[in-house]
C-alpha cells in the first residue's frame, strides 16, 4: 500500500511536530498547520484539535481493515509509524499523567501500571514487535515525565523562562527526538551538564527536571517500570562538607578507612541508579584534587571508595551547578580546564527573578499565585491579591537578590506580618557602604548624601510618608530627593559614570 500525496504531506507534518521541542515556536507553528486554527487559539484547544485530526486521518486509512506497519514500506512506513505512535500517545496521555503523581506519592517503589497490558496490545495490533512496543511505551512515559517536571515546576511567560524550558527539554531529548530515539536514548550518561545562575533562581529545580526525566525501561513481566523515577535523582551540596569528607560523600568509604569510619558508607555515585542522575551543587567550591577525581569518573566511569581497592562503575548522568558565571569560572580558574570541558556537554543558565520581571512584569503576579497555592494546598485569589498589593507597595523596583527563594520567604513574611522590608544588603551595590566610603573620602556633597539616605529609607519602608517621618522632612521634599537619586542612577547606568 502507498499513502496518497495529501496523506503523505499530512503525516510529514505530524512527524515534524512529533520530533519538535514542545516548548518551541516551531512546534506551535506545526500544530497550527495540522489543526488549521488561528494563532490566538488557546493551547488546550489547539492540542485537542491536532490530536483529533491525526486520529481521524488514521481512522480513514483504517476503513478497509486494521492499519498495520507491515502494509507500508520505505518513507510511507516511517510516516505511518510516527502517526500511529502519535495517536497511541494521546490515547493514553491522561493515564500516563495520572501515573506521575502516584509514583511521587509512593516514592522509591515502582508502582504497577494497570493500563500497560492494553496499551502494549494496541501497539502489537498495529504491527509493532514486543521489544519495540515496550520501548515506545517507556518513551511515551518519559515524554510525559519531562513535560510534567519542566512545565509545572518552572512557570513563567517571560522570554528567558521560555528559553530555559526549551533548553531543559533539549538536554533530555536533544534538539531532535528522532535523533534521540535512533541513537541516544540509552547513551545519555555521557552528556554532563553545568547549570549556572544566581543563588535562589531554581538551579536545583532545573536539575530535578532533567534527573527525573531519563529513560527507564518497562518490565512487562512485572507490569511496572524497572525503577521509580523518584529514586533516579541523587543530590549533594558540596559546600556543606569539609574537604576531608567530600570524597567519602562522593565515592563512599570502607569501615575503618579513617578515624570515625565506623561502618561502610555508600557515596552518591554508588547510590545513583543506572537510569538516574547525580546533582552536584556548588561545584565551584571544590578543590583541584577533588576535581581531578571527579574528572576520572566522568572520563572512565570508574571510581573507588575511600579505603577500598575495588573499582566500581558509575552509569548515571552528572549534573553540576554553581552560582558563579562562566566568565568568573574561566577568568579566575575556578574549575580546571580539563574538568570544565568534560563537565560542560551542555551549559544551561537559569535567569534571575530580576530579569524575568523586567521582561514580563506579570510574571511576579503568576509566581505569587503559584507559590501561595503550593504553600496552602489550594488556590486563594484573596491571599494572592493581598500579597501582591504589599509587595508592589513596599518593594517597587526591588532587585530581588535572593531571587525566587527570597520571594517565597517574602510571601511567608507577609502572611505573618503583612510586611516585608527586603534585603537591605542588596542595594546596588551596597549603597550604605558607598555612602560611607564617599563621606570618608570627603567627595560627597550634602545634597547627594541626603538623596542617598532618603532612598535607603524608601527601600526599607516603601512609602514617601514613612521616609518623611523618619528623616524629618516634608513629604514633597523626601519624594524629590528619592526621585533625584533614581534619576542619577539611571544616568549613571547609561553613561557608566559613578554617581557617588
Amino acid at each position: 500500500m502507498e499513502l496518497s500525496v495529501k496523506d503523505r504531506e499530512f503525516f510529514h507534518l505530524v512527524k515534524d511536530a512529533t520530533f519538535a521541542n514542545p516548548f518551541s515556536d516551531t512546534r506551535v507553528e506545526l500544530d497550527l498547520k495540522i489543526s488549521r486554527l488561528s494563532p490566538k487559539t488557546p493551547y488546550a484547544e489547539r492540542i485537542d484539535r491536532v490530536t483529533r485530526e491525526v486520529h481521524d486521518r488514521i481512522e480513514i486509512l483504517d476503513k478497509n481493515g486494521n492499519i498495520t506497519l507491515g502494509q507500508y514500506s520505505g518513507q510511507d512506513r516511517e510516516f505511518v509509524r510516527i502517526g500511529l505512535l502519535f495517536d497511541f500517545f494521546h490515547q493514553f496521555i491522561e493515564k500516563f499523567d495520572a501515573l506521575i503523581p502516584e509514583q511521587i506519592k509512593v516514592g522509591e517503589r515502582s508502582v504497577p501500571v494497570p493500563f500497560a497490558e492494553k496499551a502494549l496490545a494496541d501497539l502489537h495490533k498495529r504491527g509493532f514487535g514486543a521489544k519495540e512496543a515496550s520501548h515506545y511505551f517507556a518513551i511515551c512515559y518519559q515524554f510525559r515525565r519531562a513535560f510534567y517536571f519542566i512545565e509545572h515546576s518552572l512557570i513563567g511567560s517571560s522570554q528567558c523562562m521560555k528559553e530555559l524550558r526549551r533548553n531543559l527539554w533539549n538536554n533530555v531529548f536533544t534538539y531532535d527526538i528522532g535523533l534521540y530515539d535512533t541513537y541516544l536514548w540509552n547513551r545519555m550518561e555521557d552528556f554532563s551538564t553545568l547549570i549556572l545562575g544566581e543563588t535562589g533562581t531554581g538551579k536545583g529545580t532545573s536539575a530535578i527536571s532533567i534527573g527525573r526525566s531519563g529513560f527507564i525501561p518497562f518490565d512487562e513481566k512485572n507490569g511496572c517500570f524497572v525503577e521509580s523515577f523518584a529514586r533516579s535523582f541523587v543530590s549533594l551540596n558540596l559546600s556543606q562538607f569539609p574537604e576531608t569528607l567530600i570524597e567519602s560523600e562522593l565515592f563512599g568509604h570502607k569501615k575503618g578507612s579513617f578515624t570515625g569510619a565506623m561502618e561502610d558508607h555508600k557515596g552518591v555515585f554508588d547510590r545513583c541508579s543506572p537510569y538516574g542522575s547525580i546533582f552536584l551543587d556548588e561545584i565551584g567550591e571544590v578543590t583541584y584534587p577533588v576535581q581531578i577525581k571527579l574528572l576520572q569518573v566522568l572520563q572512565d566511569r570508574i571510581f573507588v571508595p575511600v579505603g577500598s581497592h575495588q573499582q566500581r562503575r558509575f552509569r548515571g548522568r552528572v549534573i553540576a551547578a554553581t552560582n558563579r558565571s562562566v566568565h568568573e569560572i574561566r577568568e579566575k580558574h575556578i574549575l580546571r580546564d580539563d574538568f570544565f570541558y568534560r563537565l560542560c556537554s551542555d551549559i544551561i543558565t537559569v535567569p534571575s527573578l530580576r530579569q524575568r520581571i523586567q521582561e514580563e512584569p506579570d510574571e511576579l503576579d503568576d509566581l505569587i499565585y503559584y507559590t501561595i497555592e503550593r504553600m496552602i494546598g489550594q488556590t486563594s485569589p484573596e491571599l494572592a491579591n493581598m500579597v501582591t498589593h504589599v509587595i508592589k507597595k513596599q518593594l517597587n523596583k526591588y532587585p530581588w537578590p535572593g531571587n525566587v527563594r527570597e520571594l517565597e520567604q517574602c510571601i511567608r513574611r507577609i502572611l505573618l506580618k503583612r510586611s516585608y522590608e527586603g534585603d537591605l544588603k542588596s542595594l546596588e551595590p551596597d549603597l550604605r557602604s558607598r555612602l560611607a566610603e564617599s563621606i570618608g573620602r570627603g567627595d560627597l556633597d550634602a545634597h547627594s548624601l541626603l538623596a542617598g539616605y532618603c532612598y535607603l529609607l524608601y527601600k526599607r519602608f516603601g512609602t514617601f510618608e514613612a521616609v518623611s517621618k523618619q528623616a524629618k522632612l516634608d513629604r514633597r521634599t523626601a519624594k524629590k530627593y528619592i526621585k533625584q537619586w533614581e534619576k542619577q542612577q539611571e544616568e549613571k547606568n547609561a553613561s557608566s559614570v559613578p554617581c557617588l
